[in-house]
């Protein structure tokens, strides 16, 4: 099993997480029109807020959610990283790109952690 110190430290890592996608979905919601590709994006992104809560709630239970983030997060960087990683790109949009792979690594990690640790 895994360890209560180490799951208190995965929880307050998933919070942040949650913390992360609530408010940039918030952003993108509220920066958007209504019914636009934009607001349905921000509305996503704050509903998977809404899961990483769920999995810093309860970790172990919820682990198997994280294989969504990990694709939704995966697929971001691919899409969004390159274009705004380079000369020419938007900072902004390139450092919540950074962010969105720190979280899918952490989510991996955690993964692979729990299912050593049993």
């Amino acid at each position: 099993m895994m360890a209560q110190r180490a799951i208190g430290g995965w929880r307050l890592f998933f919070w942040i997480a949650a913390a992360y996608n609530l408010v940039i979905g918030l952003g993108a919601f509220l920066d958007s029109e209504w019914g636009f590709a934009e607001a349905v994006n921000g509305v996503l992104i704050f509903a998977f807020g809404i899961l990483y809560a769920l999995v810093a709630r309860e970790p172990k239970r919820f682990a198997p959610v994280l294989l969504a983030g990990i694709l939704g997060k995966a697929m971001v960087v691919l899409m969004l990283g390159p274009p705004n990683w380079d000369e020419g790109g938007n900072p902004a949009i390139g450092a919540i790109v950074a962010g969105d792979l720190l979280f899918a690594l952490g989510f991996v990690a955690f993964l692979i952690a729990l299912r050593r640790r049993g």
